[in-house]
């Protein structure tokens, strides 16, 4: 498995192990913690700039979510341009709204450079209102776009077979192949001079006067400055309780009548569908996407691939579906994603977080900020961008909403565990938590009677995990740490398994 999911994404056959032969002796000036399209990008910035890096990756290059994204490259977000006037003021959506082509200039400009073939395409997108809600929606993201100088066209026709009230275009957006581009990125990395160590989990980091000491899997490991590029840091950090994990869910198929709409596409739904196309060993193929909702608060996550597949038919004169996987992402409470240095550390640990659905473009940018904190001391963005920041009332509700959320998923899942006399009472294929002679476990039996038996609580904040059907793992709801069958760690902020129990002796 080189992501991190049972589902195949339609990227994963690109994956390719990297080892550089990592000298854990060399004190390096920045070790970058995580392996995906941030992580990758800020190595290559920093090593262009003369700084000795190391990557440090707990699996594979592309493991995460730019594993499982579906590689929008968009300059218009999530956090809507009215959105963020209201929350931060005009002066800094204005400069919000300068993040996405900067970040899309970012790509290219490596493309050039390194001769990269990443199937990168410029296009335009549109996005469109479904009935009058959205209508009126869709008029006022327009007019905060109009005040931010951002260009976004009404117009009649849409190519995407959907009904719709009203819908605009917007010109200059673009897609590419995430798993080619960051592989090629990590190649001349290492043709630079970078280091790449993956299987290396990184437990923790300890801050000396002059240096960081990195205590991972594979050893220690030294650094001058560290970047957690990982969505979470490692521990308990107020980042974890200013951010949510989410999952969205894609699938990839072929179109009977071949007609593959030449735009980006995005409806205004909540949770909202997007869709691009992609070739595939020679075959277009449309890529869907949504049914988005928080981590471990799905009971069926298989019926949201259902439902996602049933409404692409709806409207789509579908062949055959592909691929189908899902991917986990972070929503920030206050509408921005956060890019800096860490809280609570002394000004050379640094983070990127919160990037919603926009990780491409937010995972890139980071690069560009956090290279020029290290190498300058400033960036443009960083203020707008600070872990730090307290905004009293752009996301006051959802900080309140999400905390609580966390509380309850803890006290609920430690009061409701399922009581099971003996484990022949869970049937093939089943997945539960459950308390036995006083012990609470997470077990699942496989078809055919093999059984896979850890402990429950997350070792992050002792949480209790939850099954996801859909890609065989457990989940937790309060911080979004993944673990496979066996309870081994799939993404943190964990940094370690769940503890494996014997079937055969818990039994007798």
């Amino acid at each position: 498995m080189n992501r991190d999911g049972a589902r195949k994404s339609i990227w994963q056959e690109e994956n390719k192990k990297f080892s550089s032969g990592a000298d854990f002796n060399e004190i390096y000036d920045v070790a970058i913690i995580g392996g995906g399209i941030t992580g990758v990008s800020t190595a290559i910035k920093l090593q262009q700039a003369g700084k000795k890096c190391i990557i440090l990756e707990a699996s594979n290059i592309g493991f995460g979510t730019t594993g499982g994204t579906t590689a929008h490259l968009n300059d218009f977000f999530d956090t809507t341009f009215p959105e963020a006037i209201s929350d931060f003021g005009l002066d800094n959506a204005q400069l919000f709204a300068e993040v996405g082509q900067e970040a899309i200039t970012i790509i290219e400009d490596h493309i050039r450079q390194f001769g990269i073939d990443c199937d990168f395409e410029k296009k335009s997108a549109c996005l469109f209102a479904l009935d009058e809600k959205q209508d009126k929606q869709l008029k006022d993201i327009v007019d905060g776009a109009s005040k931010v100088g951002h260009p976004m066209t009404f117009t009649s026709e849409i190519p995407f077979p959907i009904p719709f009230v009203s819908a605009v275009t917007i010109p200059d957006q673009a897609q590419f192949h995430p798993i080619k581009y960051i592989r090629a990125l990590s190649e001349a990395f290492i043709n630079l001079g970078g280091v790449i160590q993956e299987t290396c989990v990184c437990e923790s980091h300890e801050e000396q006067d002059d240096m960081i000491v990195l205590k991972t899997s594979n050893g220690e490991v030294k650094a001058r400055n560290a970047v957690y590029a990982t969505h979470i840091t490692p521990g308990l950090n107020v980042l974890s309780f200013t951010n949510a994990p989410y999952r969205s869910y894609a699938i990839a198929l072929s179109l009977k009548d071949k007609n593959y709409p030449e735009q980006l596409g995005y409806d205004l739904l909540d949770p909202y569908h997007y869709y691009r196309t992609q070739e595939i060993d020679g075959q277009t193929l449309l890529i869907a996407g949504g049914e988005d909702h928080k981590t471990g608060h799905e009971q069926d996550t298989g019926e949201c691939f259902s439902r996602l597949e049933n409404y692409i038919r709806e409207h789509f004169d579908v062949e055959t579906v592909h691929y189908s996987w899902s991917s986990q992402y972070y929503e920030p409470v206050d509408g921005f994603p956060y890019i800096g240095k860490l809280p609570g550390s002394k000004g050379k640990i640094y983070t990127a977080t919160g990037f919603r659905g926009n990780g491409m473009i937010f995972g890139t940018i980071s690069s560009q900020i956090i290279t020029d904190l290290i190498i300058k001391g400033e960036n443009k963005y960083e203020k707008l961008f600070n872990p730090s920041r307290v905004k009293p009332i752009a996301g006051l509700t959802d900080f309140v909403k999400e905390t609580a959320t966390v509380a309850f998923d803890f006290i609920k899942d430690k009061l409701f565990k399922e009581k099971i006399e003996s484990l022949a009472e869970v049937t093939d294929g089943e997945a539960k938590v459950v308390k036995y002679e006083g012990e609470s476990y997470a077990l699942f039996k496989e078809t055919g009677g093999k059984t896979h038996l850890i402990k429950s609580s997350c070792p992050h904040t002792k949480c209790e995990v939850r099954w996801n059907s859909a890609e065989l793992s457990w989940d937790c709801p309060c911080h979004g740490s993944r673990f496979n069958v066996n309870g081994k760690m799939l993404t943190g902020p964990t940094v370690l398994d769940l503890e494996r129990i014997d079937p055969e002796e818990a039994a007798s």
